[in-house]
């Protein structure tokens, strides 16, 4: 029964075709019954039978062409009216005012109401006596109402239909465009991602190799260190690399295999013991048990330390000193890195820090605070050299004041 329900509901055609004919064999089947007894005007069986199709043949184009189909029933059921012969003028003016108000509107179907009441009116008055015309105009009247207000439940439940569906599908759109936003930030946090391990290991291997060439003939062993510093450098960043690109492409051999922690605030001394590898002294402070700080800050407060040595190790050189100090607080951690600039002072005093334009580094480690609502200081130092300055929730929840 339901595929019947959908299968008619997708070809209305054919449903109104059934009813045309439903309404005509009824038609003609009082017509063959009380034949004799019939009050309208003589004719033969075969006209009879031509006007009861031409009243119910306009049902079918009634959805597609909801006036022409109206009027046409007005015209030809004032016909099969006076001669009498039965409900297909009544039911197909009924099933006219129902379609005018579902189809078109409240101002058409008023003014096909009262043509088509006062049409009846006219017509009732002309062919009943006065003792029933009363009744006759009472019952057309009130099938004509009862089907307005049929029309108006119908259209009423179509209008909630469409207004479901509409929010149906911005629901729809909204959660497309949540998912578009939510790949765009995950490509964009593995686009930090890779830039901060290709950064550090890149710098870290272009220094090495620049002190190896200058040490191989003079210090072999000296060169020797450099070289395996750029070996298991090279080796961290390609296993880190490797990690994301598994993320990237969901396959089930990264999910078979053991996943290795993200780096965090106990990762530093070791960060700090490759930059010294790499020729650069690092001073590191740790103050605080950090058992807080939720892993994303975590990670977050490695990544800025990691580009701040890295900016220090590429634009200072070896030769440049730096002091990393992670504080922790009441309710966040405070990261501090200072380098000297290679002793570089600046002539001129330099303003407090502010947030300074700079490359994809420094927009990376100002996403990482804010994103956990912190906030991230970087410019020089007065007596030279340069200091990034970042302070961040521990859960990241709340902005810092």
């Amino acid at each position: 029964m339901r595929r019947l329900s959908l299968w008619l509901h997708a070809h209305p055609m054919v449903g109104d075709s059934a009813m045309a004919v439903l309404i005509a064999l009824f038609d003609l089947l009082l017509v063959t019954v009380d034949g004799e007894q019939r009050m309208g005007p003589p004719a033969p069986d075969a006209v009879l039978a031509v006007i009861i199709v031409a009243t119910v043949a306009p049902l079918v184009i009634r959805r597609r062409h909801p006036m022409w189909f109206a009027y046409l029933v007005l015209a030809i059921g004032a016909v099969h009216a006076a001669y009498e012969l039965g409900l297909a003028a009544v039911a197909t003016a009924c099933i006219a005012v129902y379609t005018l108000i579902v189809y078109v509107n409240r101002r058409q179907t008023a003014i096909y109401f009262v043509v088509m009441v006062v049409s009846s009116a006219v017509q009732i008055l002309i062919q009943f006596d006065r003792a029933e015309w009363l009744i006759a105009l009472g019952f057309t009247g009130g099938s004509l109402g009862f089907c307005w207000v049929l029309g108006e439940f119908v259209g009423a439940r179509r209008a909630y239909r469409a207004e479901m569906e509409a929010r149906l599908h911005l629901l729809e759109t909204e959660r497309d465009q949540a998912s578009q936003i939510a790949v765009a930030a995950e490509r964009s946090r593995i686009a930090r991602e890779l830039h901060d391990v290709i950064a550090h290991a890149v710098s870290v291997i272009v220094v090495q190799a620049d002190g190896a060439m200058y040490t191989i003939e003079r210090d072999p062993a000296t060169a020797r260190d450099a070289l395996r510093t750029i070996a298991e450098t090279g080796r961290g960043a390609l296993d880190e690399l490797r990690g994301l690109l598994d993320v990237l492409r969901g396959s089930g051999d990264a999910a078979e295999q053991p996943l290795a922690p993200q780096p965090g605030i106990a990762a530093l001394p070791e960060l700090a013991e490759r930059m010294r590898a790499a020729g650069m002294p690092v001073r590191l402070e740790l103050d605080g048990d950090f058992v807080d700080v939720s892993t994303g800050v975590e990670l977050g407060v490695f990544r800025i330390v990691q580009e701040a040595l890295t900016n220090t190790l590429k634009h200072a050189g070896r030769t440049a000193s730096a002091s990393v100090t992670v504080t922790q607080r009441a309710d966040s951690v405070e990261v501090d890195v200072v380098d000297d600039g290679a002793g570089k002072a600046r002539p001129v005093l330099a303003p407090a820090l502010t947030d300074v334009a700079g490359g994809n580094g420094l927009i990376g480690m100002r996403e990482r605070a804010s994103v956990f609502g912190g906030r991230l200081n970087v410019g020089p130092e007065p007596g030279g050299g340069w200091r990034v300055h970042a302070v961040i929730p521990h859960q990241g929840r709340h902005a810092v004041p």
